[in-house]
């Protein structure tokens, strides 16, 4: 593109003819055309606004318009020209100045905030391709660019007008190369269309350039910067951005997200802090989680403490200071952004990030003074150790979802379909394979997320009794071999492998054959270049991918809520499920090789995992018999014929425990404390006496069971044998009987027999 506006009279005020003349025409007049598209200007008003029409001719003349269009094109093409030339003629005469004087915002008013209000605005029809030659002006004649005022409109368009057909696409199938072979092309559309058309139109508009080759660094500085660089838009540039560093023209973008604004902190805390990330070794999820809440701390110390800003002003009052400001933090307090917050602005922060903040807090100082850059006023460890209040309220937090709510899950996942997916009509970001890979893989490994999103190419492997399962041995059925999964370096350990499900190792085979070659990308635990297996478009798929679409859909799709009892649902609560099932199989895994198959380097971390779970429980509570260990069963016989006679309202027994040696006819036996060694008082009748063969000759008569409780003396006779009796009876000896003497006044026999014990099995079994 070339336009030179030097040669043109760039004075921002109307002259007087111009502006009299613009008074004078009216909507109509400005837009008549010759059939060979040049305005009419042999009128002597025409001849007044020569210094306007001659700039704006200039710029329909750069324009590069297609000459072999059919003719009803190129004829609407011209009256489009025509009419965006009219429209800007007529806005200088209401805003009473030339567009050289023009802001960004009257560009923006004129062109409309969309398609639709503009040709409401301008009386145009529906046809017509006014809008993208106004914006067209707009770019040469006033550097319009802040296209964050309009709604959407075709970029593409409008950069082929501006620098031509030819050489934008040229710059397109430039990009288009290495975006086809990194699988930016859209899996759900025949035409493989994709989105960097638009994002790449717009750099080359913001650039003023159509070159590839123009795009360097400095240049993506400018765009992201630009305030048409919108949120919605910031995506595609850096996916641009690494699509033009990968041709040699620019360095890799590098993404910002950091909660770490140095104009926000006071000074030296900012230059402390932003070496302390620079030398510190820690990993950089680590340091990044650090310098956030450092940050928050500058933040607060700015606001409340400015004497402090300095950290080797830092005194053990300051440190109290600082945990009892934590101790009373809410989110959204001292950060940099608060616009994601939504509804939990202004609650108070959980008792595990206070312990986090304190804990980074700890970090901080104690490297400040072991390395030597402020003086050593007090311990860390101790000024700011946790509160034993919000220490209190921290253990282990492991959700384990439901078996039924799980169950549905797994089918959820294993019957996983496109239109069970968000996305656009260009369908899901994530080619369809990659997501039913991802979803096994979660519901069936038991792996951490940054352990999902970091396994590599490769990482399954086929055995078949012990020995490797090569691309020959077809003969091996599925159900019986072995598929192992390596797992990298994670949280608490090296690398090491797994056994898992065979589907696991079926979905990762099927994405492996279709993903898209890649460059390599830095394990950033690891300080390796890898091929990652779950990447798309040159870029892993995103940690927080599962948590916030993938669980999502599958909820839905399984028809549950994504709440439980327990919390939301969470991609780490089903590493909690597995591993509780695992425990509680009927072949369970014992601790250690439950520990083994985790990952877990330390047992006590297992530990927390390995949750019996309440079926398991119940299970074993009831075979441990502790009901039954506290109660016995003793048969009754109930005289039905005392019933019915009255017999038994007349004081006659009409219930008799059937004691084994004979009978008892107490009403209140289960309050006798003779009753696990009967002292054969009034209400004692023995089995071979005439009374008691004539109660079991009875035709009327029923048998029931009642249980008695036991106390502990009975329960150790039942569970001690003979000695245990023998005191139980040295203690009754002085004790009453329901009839009123005492067992030794009624010299009862040496030996007594205990209560009968009848087992009575659930079920009926």
């Amino acid at each position: 593109m070339r336009f030179d506006l030097g040669a043109f009279d760039r004075r921002p005020q109307l002259l007087p003819g111009e502006a009299a003349t613009l008074a004078a025409l009216d909507l109509r007049a400005l837009r008549r055309q010759r059939a060979r598209g040049i305005p009419r200007r042999t009128a002597v008003h025409w001849q007044a606004l020569e210094r306007l029409v001659v700039a704006l001719d200039a710029a329909c003349g750069a324009l590069h318009q297609e000459a072999d269009h059919p003719h009803g094109e190129e004829v609407r093409r011209r009256r489009a020209g025509s009419q965006a030339v009219a429209a800007v003629l007529a806005n200088c005469r209401t805003l009473e100045r030339s567009w050289w004087g023009w802001t960004s915002w009257d560009w923006a008013r004129l062109c409309a905030g969309g398609s639709t209000e503009f040709r409401e605005a301008q009386e145009l029809s529906t046809d017509s391709a006014t809008r993208p030659y106004l914006l067209a002006l707009g770019y040469l004649l006033g550097g319009f660019t802040d296209y964050q005022h309009l709604g959407y409109f075709n970029r593409l368009y409008l950069a082929q007008l501006v620098f031509g057909t030819e050489h934008v696409e040229a710059a397109m199938e430039k990009v288009a190369v290495v975006a086809d072979r990194w699988g930016y092309r859209s899996q759900n559309r025949e035409d493989g269309r994709y989105r960097l058309p638009g994002v790449l139109a717009q750099a080359l508009l913001i650039n003023r350039s159509p070159r590839i080759e123009d795009l360097d660094t400095e240049a993506f500085a400018r765009i992201q910067s630009h305030p048409a660089t919108s949120t919605r838009y910031m995506s595609g540039f850096f996916a641009l951005q690494k699509i033009v560093a990968d041709l040699g023209h620019c360095t890799a973008p590098v993404r910002p997200g950091f909660n770490h604004a140095p104009g926000l902190l006071g000074e030296p805390w900012a230059s402390y802090l932003q070496r302390w990330y620079d030398t510190s070794t820690l990993t950089t999820a680590v340091r990044n989680n650090v310098r956030t809440n450092m940050a928050k701390a500058g933040r607060w110390l700015a606001a409340e403490h400015p004497e402090f800003v300095d950290p080797a002003h830092w005194t053990r009052a300051t440190c109290a200071a600082w945990v009892a400001a934590v101790d009373k933090l809410t989110v959204g307090a001292h950060v940099q952004r608060t616009d994601h917050l939504h509804d939990r602005l202004g609650d108070p922060i959980l008792p595990r990030t206070k312990s986090h903040i304190l804990m980074g807090t700890r970090m901080f100082l104690r490297d400040l003074q072991e390395w030597e850059w402020i003086p050593r006023r007090f311990d860390p460890s101790r000024s700011l150790a946790v509160p034993r209040s919000i220490a209190a309220l921290i253990g282990p937090d492991l959700r384990v979802i439901a078996d039924e709510i799980w169950a549905k899950l797994l089918w959820a996942g294993l019957n996983l379909q496109a239109d069970d997916l968000p996305g656009t009509s260009a369908g899901s970001y994530y080619p369809l394979e990659l997501i039913r890979a991802l979803t096994v893989t979660w519901l069936f490994s038991g792996l951490r997320s940054d352990e999902i999103s970091r396994l590599r190419v490769g990482c399954v492997r086929w055995q078949h009794e012990g020995q490797p399962i090569t691309g020959d041995s077809r003969e091996v059925l599925a159900e019986q071999a072995v598929c192992l999964l390596d797992v990298p370096v994670h949280k608490t350990g090296t690398a090491f492998t797994k056994p898992v499900d065979p589907i696991v190792g079926q979905a990762i085979d099927a994405w492996q054959a279709l993903r898209p070659k890649q460059p390599k990308r830095l394990d950033r635990k690891t300080n390796e270049h890898v091929d990652l297996l779950f990447s798309v478009r040159a870029h892993p798929v995103a940690k927080d991918y599962i948590n916030r679409t993938l669980i999502r859909s599958l909820c839905t799709k399984a028809g549950v809520p994504t709440v439980d009892v327990r919390g939301k649902i969470t991609s780490h609560r089903a590493r909690s499920t597995i591993a509780s099932q695992l425990y509680n199989a009927k072949e369970p895994m014992t601790l250690f090789e439950l520990q083994a198959w985790l990952g877990h380097r330390n047992p006590n971390s297992t530990q927390q995992y390995a949750k019996i779970n309440p079926s398991t429980l119940t299970r074993a509570y009831t075979e441990a018999g502790y009901f039954s260990r506290n109660l016995r069963t003793i048969e009754v016989l109930v005289d039905r014929d005392a019933i019915t006679s009255g017999a038994a309202a007349d004081g006659q027994p009409w219930q008799h425990y059937d004691l084994g040696h004979g009978y008892c006819t107490y009403s209140f036996f289960e309050q006798c404390q003779h009753r696990m060694a009967c002292a054969r008082c009034d209400f004692y009748t023995p089995k071979d006496s005439t009374q008691a063969q004539l109660l079991e000759a009875k035709a009327n008569r029923q048998k029931m069971l009642v249980s008695i409780p036991l106390t502990d003396d009975e329960r150790a006779a039942v569970d001690d044998g003979q000695a245990a009796l023998d005191a139980l009876l040295d203690r009754l000896a002085e004790v009453p009987t329901p009839a009123g003497p005492t067992p030794r006044e009624m010299s009862p026999p040496s030996t007594a027999t205990l209560l009968p014990i009848i087992e009575v099995r659930q079920g009926g079994k």
